[in-house]
């Protein structure tokens, strides 16, 4: 049912403004009790959503969608350019002296991180939670670094060469896909912050006083 109720704006029932939203109206009823969507409330209580609202509220979900898409095609992409990197540098004192096991260590811990910056990419918030975690994977890695008898210039070589990996697939992405300026500016800033958090907690490993 639409409704022209005082003013301008064309008001939405329950279940008109769910069909819109492709939502079922319990859905609907959720968002608008939780405040994610503006609701007015008629005299008899009825729900009533203006028809604008409906339609920002139904663009921003398409938004964050293609948002969500463009994190998979970013993680995917940058699967790829890692391990292509890999093998032009594989040659290289700082990844030819990784034996099996540091191998396997530093995959699973990089497999951890793009999970990791797929969570904090999509995250509405600030993400605080995440980027916590993220140290703790930095403290790891930089522990096994530090037990693999690794400067500290060595053991940032390695987390750097995986860190422009990661932001070189962010940077070609406009060329390859439809993305908004902003939206690229948006993923790029939450990379850096990821892993200059790695980065620091390395940094905090070598840091600390160690046993002689």
């Amino acid at each position: 049912m639409v409704e022209h109720l005082p003013g301008n704006e064309r008001w939405l029932s329950l279940g008109r403004a769910a069909k819109q939203l492709s939502i079922h109206p319990t859905t609907l009823r959720r968002w608008a009790d939780n405040g994610d969507i503006p609701v007015m409330l008629t005299p008899g209580g009825h729900r009533r959503f203006a028809a604008s609202d409906v339609a920002h509220f139904a663009h921003e979900r398409r938004r964050r969608r293609r948002t969500r898409d463009i994190e998979q095609i970013w993680a995917e992409r940058a699967v790829v350019q890692t391990r292509r990197e890999i093998v032009v540098h594989r040659d290289d004192p700082w990844l030819s002296s990784f034996d099996n096991e540091a191998r396997a260590r530093s995959r699973l811990m990089g497999q951890q991180l793009i999970g990791l910056m797929m969570q904090y990419l999509s995250a509405e918030d600030d993400g605080r939670s995440i980027v916590q975690e993220a140290r703790q994977i930095g403290r790891q890695y930089g522990h096994h670094a530090l037990e693999a008898g690794m400067s500290l210039t060595e053991a940032l070589q390695i987390s750097i060469f995986f860190r422009d990996a990661l932001v070189e697939s962010a940077l070609q992405l406009p060329a390859n896909v439809r993305i908004r300026p902003e939206a690229n500016v948006r993923l790029l800033r939450r990379i850096n912050t990821l892993l200059n958090t790695v980065h620091l907690a390395v940094a905090e490993v070598y840091d600390a006083p160690h046993p002689d």
